[in-house]
């Protein structure tokens, strides 16, 4: 890295860190979550680039996007190039763009198919030998790869010849054999990751992401677990459940988290906010089964060196008086749906905000009246320093010049 180079990361790492210490910096630093943005406009789909395992496109199209627009950061390329091991694991949970038999677009995100995994008969098995039923239950379940788990039987003195037979069948053998593709699969292509994210960071823009993230325990159950449906059912036929996987799922969490201290001191924790929005619980369910442990895992993260990154998804303004209820200048939040106005006024001084700019707007809208809600934004969060500059939910299939618009208003009228 070039001194010039270094001094410009230099300056957008501090405007970042700036904004999360409740600073004003020598400008509002905006780094929108890249999303399909950078893909689509150098002329690729997004099955192009999940199938993309040499990442050249990948490389191509965010260099390009950088040198357009120099963000702050934001860079990100999530399941980019992993299309053929996704194919191999036969996953019943996720769907790329571009993998056969998957009826979604072209140009999709990815598309997390929920159903549930734990049924109502399992929760007893499910708490007092959850080995055996991640085993044979929830893992056959959502991988049709690992479907031949579903038959596994140990007992004492069944010994290695029960072992040997059950994994000589030929399923059990296919199922061995496609385990060390994948495995060979990511061997070769987690350098490739690791080379293409040092040269952006020799462009300049800063890696402030650390590895991992943390996701609510609720959010834990209600996802991967029980599916939207079958909780809101537990909510009042099976509450104890509920909050035993919430309260022994928080310990690991938190140790989890507390185990990484002393490395990557500094930098951001993502932890998206699935099933905390307004209209999913009540005010008073949403402080016992999901604030309680989000503020666990926002003082763990905090505790570890670290800075939680709460990205938050749906509307929330009715969450916001919990939100205030962290630290002043550690925590970062980021917002899809909310007052703007109400956010600033309840976390200023307590908080680092970003989003609430429509993601909509850069794809249906015109460059004036992207200018014009930039502006307005900012005007409202700018003053005082804790705030960053963000798309409510990343870049769709954006109009070029409505992005250019998003990034020359930010960069002229967000100096302080």
């Amino acid at each position: 890295m070039t001194p010039e180079i270094q001094n410009k990361h230099d300056a957008k790492l501090k405007r970042i860190r700036d904004a999360v210490a409740l600073k004003e910096p020598d400008r509002v630093a905006i780094t929108p979550s890249t999303g399909l943005f950078p893909f689509i406009d150098s002329g690729y789909t997004m099955a192009d680039m999940v199938y993309d395992t040499t990442l050249e496109k990948t490389r191509t199209a965010l260099k390009k996007y950088i040198n357009d627009f120099d963000p702050d950061g934001g860079i990100d390329f999530g399941p980019m190039g992993e299309g053929p091991a996704h194919e191999m694991m036969k996953s019943k949970t996720m769907f790329y763009p571009g993998m056969p038999g998957v009826n979604i677009d072209e140009n999709s995100l990815q598309q997390f198919v929920e159903f549930p995994l734990l049924l109502d008969d399992e929760f007893e098995e499910f708490f007092n030998d959850n080995m055996r039923w991640s085993l044979k239950k929830a893992i056959p379940r959502s991988s049709g790869l690992l479907e031949p788990l579903s038959r596994l039987e140990f007992y004492f003195g069944g010994g290695v010849q029960m072992i040997a037979r059950t994994f000589a069948e030929p399923d059990f053998q296919e199922m061995i054999k496609t385990l060390l593709e994948i495995n060979e699969f990511y061997k070769d292509f987690y350098p490739k990751t690791m080379e293409l994210r040092q040269e952006i960071y020799d462009m300049g823009i800063p890696n402030n992401s650390a590895m991992g993230g943390g996701l609510v325990p609720f959010d834990a159950y209600s996802d991967f677990l029980r599916g939207t449906e079958l909780t809101f059912e537990d909510f009042f036929e099976r509450p104890e459940y509920i909050e035993r996987y919430i309260n022994e799922s928080i310990e690991q969490t938190e140790a989890r988290i507390l185990a990484t201290k002393g490395t990557d001191d500094g930098k951001h924790v993502f932890v998206p906010l699935h099933k905390g929005m307004d209209g999913f619980m009540s005010p008073e369910l949403y402080r016992k089964y999901y604030w309680a442990h989000l503020q666990r895992i926002i003082l763990a993260i905090i505790d570890a060196g670290k800075v939680p990154y709460i990205y938050t998804e749906g509307k929330y303004d009715t969450r916001i008086d919990c939100l205030t209820e962290v630290p002043p200048g550690k925590v970062f939040y980021h917002f899809e749906d909310v007052d703007m106005a109400v956010a600033k006024k309840k976390l200023g001084g307590i908080a680092c905000i970003s989003g609430g700019f429509p993601s909509a707007l850069l794809d249906w809208g015109t460059p004036q009246m992207v200018r014009d809600e930039a502006k307005r934004i900012l005007d409202i969060c700018a003053p005082g320093g804790g705030f960053i500059f963000e798309t409510s939910c990343g870049m769709g299939k954006a109009k070029r010049e409505n992005v250019e618009a998003m990034f020359e208003t930010v960069r002229e009228y967000g100096v302080y």
